[in-house]
């Protein structure tokens, strides 16, 4: 085995002879090449012993001149494949690998590794890897790559622990050194064994790469292994997480006193408990109208108790959800309005993240056709340039709000009556600066503060005596309810002050929002 040089030869021998399986062997003999471990497992078995018999037979070589050779002598049997490598049951035996001192365990079967509890035996094998991939075939998921994470049981990293411990000893008897870093992690070399196997069974590419955020369409497969043991008082809390830092925190002595080293050989492989599928998130963007006077943005609940039965998310979602086969649903959206402002014009951008999609591949043209269904379904909204974007371009949504404008419509009561002279001078106001508390009606999630805010330009509509609309031109972001009303003087100036009077907003459209917009007609669609 080319791989392996004179110095490993003393751990191959301890390790083998503790019952640990070829594979982690490798891995505590830091051995780096991945083809190395996707061998078969017989072979990797036969190399090891053939690697370990050349190293006999030159010992003999040299103790055969000597009368009583003081060199301990490695009787090696079985060494070619055949029945002696199984059981009766097709399970794996250790090959026995005894000394002068060990001969008692000559024929001892190892039915799990020591170390890996046969996560590198019987789940590399490829029976294992198709149930994998018929577990993720029958989830019905449209995918171009796959990423694969393992979840291990705590108990593992207890025994790579002993295990580490007990080389370490070997090689520090060798005037060697090995550090926990240097060890091959099992994850590593379960990932290098099974990848390729999953990748040809599935027929797309793996992505050994950390999960890029802004990337879509990969399907994550979770195999999760248990072990049923018994464990140590110290630690209260049988989480991975807990073990590794309660490891952290003992000492090597310490640890050697209340674990065996070499870890004893268990009677039981793991478990795969349990496979699980999560396709990464699809991002759907569009605008919205909104032509309700009784419908929130989002679902309106206070205490546990609805007070609206649906809600402008609601009415996007539930058909993406369905569409996209999605098991959950973020919503955002430039700004929002209140549950009694009506969205006009050009609408509002807004944007879902679909969780864990099952559908992926939409043409523009199903897109299209997906809006219309939308559309369809309800009077109170409307959605346009629906089109699927990169969760990258849902960041740039947010970005500089406050400094874009926004267009509204305001309905205006007076307590006085007014002639159309009495607001004409409205409209020779530019520029004009608000300094705006938060609103009262707010101030329960929002924290208190005073905004500056600017209302660029204001155009008045009289009505009658007592009513006149005002367009206003503003800074996203401004209070225009308050600026009508003054909010018991929480804003100033306000339309109150202005014209000294008592005033009130009857009714507030949003015409124009001049925020980030997708791209009309969905050109920003990607397939």
């Amino acid at each position: 085995m080319s791989s392996l040089t004179e110095k490993d030869r003393p751990i191959v021998q301890l390790l083998l002879n503790t019952g640990t399986c070829p594979r982690c062997i490798l891995r505590f003999c830091c051995v780096g090449s991945q083809a190395l471990y996707r061998h078969p497992y017989k072979d990797l078995m036969k190399d090891l012993k053939e690697f370990l018999k050349n190293n006999q037979e030159e010992e003999d070589t040299v103790c055969s001149d000597v009368v009583d050779p003081p060199c301990k002598r490695i009787r090696l049997e079985h060494t070619e494949e055949g029945p002696d490598d199984l059981n009766h049951n097709g399970a794996l035996q250790q090959i026995p690998l005894v000394n002068d001192k060990n001969a008692a365990m000559e024929n001892s079967p190892v039915k799990v590794c020591n170390v890996c509890l046969g996560i590198l035996q019987e789940f590399c094998e490829v029976e294992f890897v198709k149930k994998v991939c018929q577990k993720v075939n029958s989830a019905d998921y449209q995918f171009t790559s796959f990423v694969f994470s393992v979840s291990l049981p705590p108990q593992l990293s207890v025994r790579e622990r002993a295990a580490w411990l007990l080389v370490k000893q070997e090689m520090g008897n060798l005037g060697l050194s090995l550090a926990k870093d240097d060890i091959v992690q099992l994850k590593e070399a379960y990932k290098w064994i099974i990848h390729p196997q999953l990748s040809e069974e599935l027929g797309v590419p793996a992505d050994g790469k950390v999960l890029c955020k802004y990337k879509t369409f990969f399907l994550c497969v979770c195999l999760v292994f248990c072990w049923c043991f018994f464990f140590h008082t110290w630690f209260s809390v049988f989480t991975r997480m807990a073990v590794i830092k309660a490891l952290e925190k003992i000492k090597e002595e310490d640890f050697l006193k209340h674990f065996p080293c070499p870890p004893s050989s268990p009677k039981n492989l793991c478990v795969a408990l349990e496979i699980q599928c999560n396709n990464g998130a699809v991002f759907v963007a569009g605008r919205y109208n909104k032509y309700s006077r009784n419908l929130p943005q989002t679902p309106w609940i206070i205490d546990g108790e609805r007070k609206l039965e649906s809600s402008v998310e609601e009415l996007i979602s539930e058909h993406l959800i369905a569409e996209f086969k999605a098991d959950s649903f973020n919503f955002s959206s430039s700004g929002r309005e209140d549950v009694d402002v009506r969205t006009l014009g050009n609408g509002r951008p807004f944007a879902i993240e679909l969780v864990n999609p099952r559908r992926i591949h939409f043409t523009a043209e199903e897109m299209k056709g997906l809006q219309q269904t939308i559309n369809n379904s309800s009077d109170k909204i409307q959605v346009r340039d629906l089109q699927l974007v990169t969760r990258e371009a849902i960041g740039r949504m947010k970005e500089g709000e406050e400094e874009k404008t926004k267009t509204y419509s305001a309905l205006i009561w007076t307590d006085k009556a007014i002639q159309k002279e009495d607001i004409a001078f409205l409209d020779d106001i530019k520029e004009l600066k608000l300094d705006q508390k938060t609103p009262l009606r707010v101030l329960h999630r929002r924290p208190l503060a005073v905004r500056c805010r600017i209302i660029h330009t204001m155009k008045s509509e009289y009505i009658d005596e007592h009513h006149f609309r005002l367009h206003l031109k503003t800074q996203a972001g401004t209070y225009i309810k308050e600026f009508v009303h003054g909010d018991f003087g929480r804003t100033k100036p306000n339309i109150g002050s202005l014209l000294n009077r008592t005033t009130n907003i009857l009714e507030l459209d949003v015409e124009v929002s001049k925020l980030f917009m997708w791209p009309q007609g969905g050109q920003g669609i990607k397939t």
